[in-house]
C-alpha cells in the first residue's frame, strides 16, 4: 500500500486509511469502529531506527496507556516505519515486547497485538489471503486494554468466529480486491 499512496501522506495517514478501509470497512475487527469514531485511538509514529529505541518508546507508551483515562485514550497504535521491516525480526521483537509488558507488571492490564506488511501466520504460505488480517502498511504495535477487550467480546456474539469470518472475507475479496481497497 505504501508505494501506491500519495507521497504527501505520512505513515500515520496511510495506517488510518488501512484502519478505515480494511479493518473497519471489512469489519475485520468489529471493536475498532467505536474507538475510532470516539477518537480514543492514540496514534504514534516512531522515529526509531533501532529495536532498542523502539523498545524504549514502547515502554513509555505502555506506561502512558496504563495511566490514561480510557474514555480519552482506549488504545494506542505505534507505527514504526524505520525499524523491524523484516517480518522475522519483527516477530522476534514481539517476544521482547511481551517480556517487557510482564516486567512492567502490566500483564492482564494491557496486551500487544501486531501488524506488519509481510505478516505471515506460522501455518500459512506467504501469499495466503488469511495473512492480510494482520497486514498493515507499516510495522505496527497495537496496545490494547484487557478490560476493553473483555467488554467488546461480551458484546459481540460468538467472538471466537471472527477469525474464521475474516479469512473467508479476505479469500472472497482476493489479492486484486485487497489492492484496490487500499488504493488512494
Amino acid at each position: 500500500m505504501s508505494a501506491a499512496m500519495s507521497a504527501a501522506m505520512t505513515p500515520i495517514d496511510e495506517t488510518r486509511v488501512w484502519l478505515e478501509r480494511a479493518v473497519i470497512g471489512l469489519n475485520l475487527c468489529p471493536f475498532a469502529k467505536a474507538v475510532h469514531g470516539k477518537g480514543q485511538i492514540r496514534w504514534v509514529q516512531s522515529d526509531a531506527t533501532e529495536p532498542v529505541a523502539l523498545l524504549k518508546q514502547l515502554v513509555q507508551e505502555l506506561q502512558l496507556l496504563a495511566q490514561a483515562d480510557a474514555d480519552e485514550v482506549d488504545t494506542t497504535l505505534i507505527v514504526h516505519p524505520q525499524v523491524l521491516q523484516d517480518f522475522f525480526d519483527f516477530n522476534d521483537f514481539l517476544g521482547v515486547a511481551e517480556d517487557t509488558l510482564a516486567d512492567l507488571g502490566l500483564e492482564g492490564v494491557l496486551q500487544i497485538a501486531s501488524f506488519h506488511p509481510d505478516f505471515q501466520f506460522a501455518d500459512a504460505k506467504p501469499d495466503d489471503m488469511g495473512n492480510c488480517t494482520n497486514r498493515s502498511p507499516y510495522p505496527t504495535l497495537h496496545l490494547l486494554r484487557e478490560d476493553s477487550i473483555d467488554r467488546a467480546v461480551q458484546a459481540f456474539p460468538e467472538a471466537e468466529t471472527i477469525y474464521e469470518r475474516n479469512i473467508a472475507t479476505l479469500k472472497a475479496l482476493g489479492l486484486e480486491g485487497w489492492q484496490r481497497l487500499l488504493k488512494p
